[in-house]
Parts: structure tokens; sequence; C-alpha cells
């Protein structure tokens, strides 16, 4: 793939994996301890309504998606802290609207069919220059966001009362996470698409998270493995011809399923360690009687 490097539009694919990688570890690690992959999920489909509200009034993607997404994310949040037992219905509901508005509105766009397929299974190859900034900024933002107050996000993602009796601003540092997260949804879109962003999000944290012992190994250690999964993904739809965005799940769903089966030969393997030594014990008692 290294001569194809010489082509602006592969360039920028592999920046946009890169940066997709950075997002996907950070964001992603905190959405997997906190249990908000279906949160997260609400977002990504809603966003859909914002692709198409950009579409039937001629304004640039970006702007139309990310004003949804985060209009979503803020009213889900919002469900989620005062009406906990209620989240997944308004996020069900939100989930189906987003989806139902934007191919009504892509619909009624006269003169124009979107290619939906760029938008549900992603077109890495299409990135253009003006989004790998914006997603360069983004990133920025959240590794600043991230180092600033890392203290308090630990304590969020593992026992947000006693974050909030130590006087951490929960609620404001869930919203601005969480508004990460939806903008993040809505560049990662651009790499692997809306049906799959979730899976990019969330495989990679849940891999690290089973292999380190704290939160900030984990979001490093997901970054590396977003990166090995798109870069692989794109060598390997580049060779053989597939699309992008499938792919690069693909392949990340190949590194999940690797780990599950280490899980399983070392929980074999320790399983029989407990049993030789137990068998050993056993047998020194009944020699010592």
């Amino acid at each position: 793939m290294i001569e194809a490097l010489q082509f602006e539009f592969m360039r920028n694919a592999v920046f946009a994996g890169l940066l997709a990688s950075i997002l996907c570890g950070i964001i992603g690690s905190f959405v997997v301890v906190n249990r908000l992959i279906f949160l997260a999920g609400g977002i990504a489909h809603a966003a859909y309504g914002g692709i198409g509200i950009a579409f039937f009034f001629g304004i640039p993607y970006i702007y139309g998606t990310i004003g949804v997404s985060l209009a979503a994310a803020f009213i889900m949040t919002a469900v989620t802290i005062k009406a906990k037992n209620r989240q997944d219905t308004f996020i069900g509901v939100l989930w189906a609207v987003g989806m139902a508005m934007g191919v009504i509105l892509i619909d009624l766009t006269p003169g124009y069919h979107v290619d939906l397929m760029s938008y549900l299974f992603g077109s890495i190859l299409a990135v253009p220059s003006a989004d790998i900034r914006w997603m360069a900024g983004l990133g920025a933002v959240t590794l600043v966001l991230t180092i600033l107050f890392y203290r308090d996000i630990l304590a969020i993602s593992y026992d947000a009362e006693f974050a909030r009796l130590r006087g951490v601003p929960v609620n404001l540092l869930y919203f601005i996470y969480i508004a990460l997260v939806a903008v993040s949804i809505v560049f990662i879109i651009r790499v692997v698409g809306l049906i799959l962003v979730i899976a990019l999000m969330t495989i990679p944290p849940y891999i690290a998270e089973k292999y380190v012992r704290s939160l900030m190994m984990m979001m490093v250690l997901s970054v590396l493995l977003s990166v090995v999964f798109n870069m692989t993904g794109l060598w390997v739809s580049y060779h053989m011809d597939l699309t992008s965005g499938a792919t690069i799940i693909m392949v990340a769903a190949t590194g999940f399923f690797i780990s599950l089966g280490v899980d399983q030969v070392i929980s074999f393997s320790r399983k029989r360690k407990t049993q030789r030594s137990s068998r050993k014990m056993l047998k020194t008692k009944k020699d010592a009687l």
C-alpha cells in the first residue's frame, strides 16, 4: 500500500483512520466503562436525521449532523440523569425518529439522490481534507480534556455518587463527554459508516479492558488496537477491492474473537494449574497421614 500513498485520497484515508483511532480509544473507553453503548448507538442512528436535514436544506453535512447529534445526545443524557428507569424507551424513540426523519428528508430532497451506502457503511477513501482538520481539532480537545479531568472522569466512571460527594461536577462532565461522543460519532461515520460506528467505538476498549488495570492504560491500548484494526482493514480493502468500513469492522471483529479464544485458553490453563495444585496438596496430606 506504500505506493498508494502518493495519492491524496489515500493519505487522507490513513490520517482519518489514525485520528478515528484516537477518538475511538479515548471516547470508546468512556462509553464502555460507563455502560453507555446503547446511548451511543441511539446518538449514531439519530445522527441520520442530521444527514437528511443537511441535504434537504443544502447546508454542509457536518453542521447538520453535529447539530442533530448534539441535540439527541443532550436529551438522552438528561433523561438518563433524571429518569434512568425510562432511558431505554427515550433512546429507542429518538433512535427511530432520527432514522425515519433522515430517510424522509432525503426522499423529499428535490433533484438529488444521496449515496446512502457511503453513510451507512462508510467511505474512508472519500474523506475530505476539511474533515481531517476537524477530526484533528476534536482529537486535540479530547486529549486535553481527558488529561485535565482524568481523576474526575475516573471517579465518575466507577462511582458517580462518591464523586458527587467529593464535589466533582458530575453532571457537567457527563454532558461534556456525551457531547464529545456525539461529535466523534459524526466523524467516525465517515470512516466506517452509521451502522458500524458503534462496533469500532466499543470493540477495542472491550478488548483492552481485560488486559489492563487502569482507565488510562485502557485508553492507550484501545488507541493502539484501533490503529491496528483501521490500518489493517484499509490495507485489506485496498488490495481486495472491498468496502473499507465493513472490512475494518471485520478485522476488529476478528481481533475480538481472537481475544475471546485467548481468554478461554488462559482460563483453561489456570483451571488445570489449580486442579494440579489441589491434587498435589491432597497427595501430600495423605502421605503425611
